[in-house]
């Protein structure tokens, strides 16, 4: 079962930020695409199942930015 959520994502602003978050959260187990909108600061995440929220959090705090919540 394929699952897309998508959280926000406070702080990025450049294609380095989209860079680095889409890099991050692609290492989790499971993932098979990670979309960003920087405009909006959506990210949405294509995985095998629902993401446990504090991996999804690690991995953006390692990436250097804050999860504010998931939109969906």
């Amino acid at each position: 079962m394929t699952v897309a959520t998508t959280y926000q994502v406070t702080g990025m602003t450049c294609g380095h930020c989209e860079s680095a978050v889409k890099a991050e959260l692609s290492q989790l187990p499971g993932v098979h695409d990670v979309q960003v909108d920087l405009s909006t600061g959506g990210v949405t995440i294509t995985s095998n199942g629902p993401l446990p929220i504090d991996e999804v959090r690690t991995a953006v705090d390692e990436a250097g930015y804050t999860l504010a919540g998931q939109s969906t």
